[in-house]
């Protein structure tokens, strides 16, 4: 069952972990690969996504390190990944619609899927639930972030 809190329109899906500081999701595959993607708040403050370059599948990244380069009409800006690994899948979704991000950036508009090389020590860093809920509260606020989605 999917719990998802709303905070400014904000959607904050609780099953999911977050690094709050790079504005990422992760999501836990059953196959041990995660996936990541920019957060609902992430996508609200970048705006309408014009362009998105992937980093290639096979691409080994450490913690930190950028895997994907976005830009929007009001920025430009690194994709960090939260977790080391290498990428197994990119979302090629993106060559025909640049604003699944924007339209649906828990679902369809996921970024990439690693396999990670040191979760158990670096997703210690990571939150999920109510700790995640909470960051995102105070972040949201100091940041006057008010999410909207583009139409497309």
């Amino acid at each position: 069952m999917r719990v998802m809190a709303v905070y400014n329109a904000c959607e904050i899906p609780e099953e999911l972990y977050y690094d709050v500081d790079y504005d990422v999701w992760v999501r836990l595959e059953e196959d041990g690969t995660v996936t990541l993607g920019m957060t609902d708040p992430a996508q609200a403050q970048c705006g309408r996504i014009v362009n998105i370059t992937l980093k290639g599948v096979g691409k080994a990244l450490r913690r930190g390190q950028s895997a994907a380069i976005i830009e929007s009409a009001k920025w430009v800006g690194p994709f960090p990944t939260p977790l080391s690994g290498v990428i197994v899948a990119v979302n090629e979704g993106f060559r025909s619609d640049l604003l699944l991000a924007n339209k649906d950036p828990y679902g369809a508009g996921w970024l990439i899927r690693l396999r990670p090389t040191n979760f158990a020590e670096e997703s210690k860093v990571l939150l999920t639930g109510s700790a995640a809920v909470e960051a995102y509260r105070k972040k949201i606020d100091q940041r006057k972030v008010h999410c909207i989605r583009c139409a497309g």
